[in-house]
C-alpha cells in the first residue's frame, strides 16, 4: 500500500468514526436520557476495565505470561476499586503501580 493509500484510509475511517459520533452525540442533545441507558452507561467503564484485565491474564500466554508488576497493578486496582468504587481511582492506582514495580523488576 502506498503511503497516500495508507494515509487516505486513516482519514476514511476517522471521518467516519467522527461522524458516527457526533451524530449520536448530536441527536440526543437536547434529550433526557431514560433511568435504564443512565444505569447502563455508568456499567461501560467497569466493563471494559474487567474486559482489559481478563485478557491480560487470559491472553495467548495465558497466566503463565503475566509479570510482576501486572500482578501488583492488578491487586492494587482492585484494592482501589473494592474500597473507592471509583474508576479514575481505580485506574490510576493500578497505573502508578505498575510503574513503580516495574522500575524495579
Amino acid at each position: 500500500m502506498t503511503t497516500f493509500g495508507a494515509l487516505s484510509a486513516v482519514l476514511a475511517v476517522g471521518l467516519v468514526t467522527y461522524v458516527s459520533r457526533a451524530g449520536l452525540i448530536l441527536a440526543l442533545a437536547d434529550r433526557p436520557l431514560s433511568p435504564r441507558l443512565e444505569r447502563g452507561l455508568r456499567n461501560v467503564g467497569p466493563a471494559v476495565l474487567s474486559a482489559l484485565v481478563v485478557t491480560l491474564l487470559a491472553g495467548s500466554e495465558g497466566a503463565s505470561g503475566i509479570s510482576i508488576p501486572e500482578v501488583a497493578a492488578i491487586a492494587a486496582a482492585a484494592l482501589v476499586a473494592w474500597k473507592t468504587k471509583n474508576l479514575i481511582a481505580t485506574l490510576t492506582a493500578g497505573m502508578v503501580v505498575v510503574w513503580i514495580v516495574a522500575a524495579f523488576f
